[in-house]
This record gives structure tokens, sequence and C-alpha cells, in this order.
């Protein structure tokens, strides 16, 4: 198990998100479940961003929306970063 650390920016972005599309919120927290479990699940589609997010990852929520983050494998920790649209990520 990965412990996951909510930064106070994922933390708005997610209450945010969540208020927007509140019918993704089951698909959200499932993300975040399974994320816990392991990342590297293939349904997450785990992946290195590059350009100026180079050294942050993400994972899928659904085609439309990833959460950003970076994954700390020697202490078990994944630091959440932000959420949103893949424009969304990029801003």
């Amino acid at each position: 198990m990965y412990t996951l650390v909510w930064t106070a920016r994922f933390t708005r972005s997610a209450e945010s998100f969540v208020q927007r599309h509140p019918e993704l919120r089951a698909k959200f927290a499932a993300v975040l479940r399974d994320l816990a479990s392991d990342p590297f699940q293939p349904h997450l589609k785990y992946h290195q961003l590059g350009g100026k997010l180079k050294g942050v990852q993400a994972v899928s929520i659904t085609y439309s929306y990833r959460i950003s983050l970076t994954l700390v494998i020697a202490e078990k920790e994944i630091i959440l970063l932000d959420i949103g649209s893949h424009d969304e990520m990029y801003r």
C-alpha cells in the first residue's frame, strides 16, 4: 500500500472538481483507492508528463480527466498535485 499525500492545491482542486462533476465522484474515489493499492494497475494509465511538467506523473480518471502526482517509491508515498482536464494540467 502507498500513502496518499494531499497537497493544499490538490485538496482545493479536488473539491472544485467534485462540485463541477458530481457524476464522477464515485469514479474519483475508486481511482484514489486503486492508486493507493497499486499505482501501476493498467486501467489507471500511469504515465510520465513532459514539457514544463517533466518529472511529474499522471493517472487517468476518465479519457478527459487526469490526476497529476509525484510517486516516491522509496517511501511508498504518492504526492497528489492537481486534478483536471488534459488542457488544465498544462495551464
